[in-house]
């Protein structure tokens, strides 16, 4: 009996163009925060770079301003920019796979994180260390550095950045499709070099990575990138506000940024550990500790115990839970609810960020208790400070774009809110609470810097920030002149930008 024929592989679509009168176009305008909803006049959805390549040229020759959404996570407006007039949808370009022509792993911009992690697991077995929001698209994350609970262990994602495919814009209008790779001969390295930490938006269009671990060697996909943790133990303690003393408070901060002062060397016995500070408002009833180690690393429980209790030293208060359990590592990092756009967890928000080479001083630990517990904040506000360095520490500043690699943690200021009414008290209260934490420095972290995937315009804003040092300091450091001279030599008509983008030398 003849079998039935093989049916047909389904071509990509697209490319598609919406226009305001399209019955999709209104679905398709807002990303992850709501705050900011864009009134381009198309939606171009591409999934191919040829695709990209198209509407990327067809914009400049109409004089549209273009700006390129992957997985829609940014923390301002840079889609959504009034004056942008063709927004690139790259939500469907979401493949991840094993290339042997590069011996690396191609991931396209629209892969979601979610997708990247179960892709590589259960593939080959390898992971990349990055963040633990399963909805975030690879697109910007990747060019802004991106990092996770695996970086102290395993580095920055960009540390493992091998090759990038991005279209970009000639000084006679003309989009073409360029590969840099970080090979010292590459003519195009240098663009490769601006996608380590450089930002989105600023040079091109992403259309694909390429992974692979500096130094891995041979044709195995399972030893191009690190080897997932099998299961991953999670560690939650919290303390009810309820009772809490700024002195108990206060020396527990410290304690947190202590730890990681001293234990944040490269291949550290605790490089591998993971932790989270989350100093919700007082109204939010309690605030936590949230810790994660792969539990196969010897001795962990130990260490998430000599952790815990470090943090806690010199405090006799008792926490109201106090929970550790070991779980799958897939499942830690795949599941769901965490904030993709749509979900019923979006809000409005507004984050302000910093790194931190060590703990706060004394005058800025009492701001943050101030400001935790006053009357204008909400429980859906506070501060998160986040463990950072190890392996990160051990590639110097200039190697790739990220320049702050000597920072122990980051901290995110945060509120979020449900609806428009409330945008000017929310604001109000985390700006004010920023600038206060950073008051004796022109209300911004002039010596130690931000991160340029937290974005935020109040940093390019006299008003907010008054210390005289631009923002692009603060994002980039020393390596912002080599940006500008990447951004000269890839983006001559400046097509790419944003409110924080990257410009070219004066």
């Amino acid at each position: 009996m003849a079998g039935r024929p093989a049916a047909a592989e389904p071509e990509a679509f697209g490319p598609v163009k919406i226009g305001p009168n399209d019955p999709r176009y209104d679905s398709l305008l807002r990303g992850n925060n709501f705050r900011f909803v864009g009134r381009p006049d198309e939606i171009r959805v591409v999934s191919s770079t040829d695709h990209v390549v198209r509407a990327v040229g067809e914009a400049v020759r109409a004089g549209r301003r273009v700006a390129v959404r992957s997985g829609g996570h940014c923390f301002e407006n840079f889609t959504a920019d009034p004056a942008v007039k063709t927004l690139l949808d790259l939500s469907p370009m979401d493949e991840v796979g094993y290339d042997p022509a590069m011996r690396a792993f191609a991931v396209q911009p629209g892969a979601t994180l979610g997708q990247v992690f179960r892709t590589l697991f259960k593939g080959w077995g390898v992971t990349i260390p990055a963040g633990g929001c399963p909805g975030v698209g690879a697109g910007g994350h990747f060019a802004g550095g991106g990092y996770g609970a695996l970086s102290r262990r395993y580095g920055s994602v960009v540390d493992h950045l091998y090759a990038v495919e991005v279209v970009v814009v000639d000084r006679d209008g003309t989009a073409r499709a360029v590969v840099a790779t970080r090979e010292p001969d590459d003519p195009n390295r240098d663009l490769w070099w601006a996608h380590t930490g450089g930002g989105g938006g600023n040079f091109g269009v992403v259309t694909r990575y390429w992974l692979r671990s500096p130094g891995a060697t041979g044709t195995d996909p399972s030893r191009l990138l690190p080897a997932s943790p099998q299961k991953m133990l999670e560690c939650v303690v919290a303390w009810a506000w309820q009772g809490m003393t700024e002195e108990v408070l206060t020396r527990m901060m410290r304690n947190f940024g202590t730890w990681h002062e001293r234990n944040s060397a490269p291949g550290s016995r605790s490089a591998g550990l993971y932790a989270i500070f989350l100093l919700s408002h007082e109204s939010n009833g309690y605030f936590s500790l949230a810790v994660q180690i792969d539990a196969g690393l010897p001795g962990a429980d130990g260490l998430v115990s000599e952790f815990v209790a470090a943090v806690t030293a010199g405090t006799d208060v008792e926490p109201i839970i106090n929970e550790r359990r070991t779980i799958p590592w897939l499942h830690k990092m795949t599941w769901p609810g965490t904030g993709e756009a749509g979900d019923a967890t979006t809000r409005r928000y507004k984050n302000k960020a910093a790194y931190l080479r060590k703990s706060l001083t004394d005058e800025q630990l009492a701001t943050v208790h101030r400001n935790l517990t006053n009357k204008t904040g909400t429980a859906q506000s506070g501060l998160l400070l986040i463990g950072y360095g190890g392996q990160v520490r051990a590639v110097p500043p200039k190697a790739t774009a990220i320049a702050q690699r000597d920072a122990v943690m980051k901290a995110v200021y945060y509120t979020t809110w449900a609806d428009e009414s409330g945008d000017e008290a929310r604001l109000r209260w985390v700006r004010d609470f920023y600038h206060g934490v950073y008051s004796r420095t022109g209300g911004v972290p002039v010596a130690d810097g931000s991160y340029i995937n937290y974005p935020d315009v109040d940093l390019a804003d006299p008003k907010w920030n008054t210390s005289g040092v631009p923002a692009h300091t603060l994002y980039y450091q020393d390596n912002y002149p080599r940006l500008q001279q990447v951004k000269a030599r890839w983006d001559p008509r400046g097509v790419f930008r944003h409110a924080l983008s990257v410009e070219p030398p004066a």
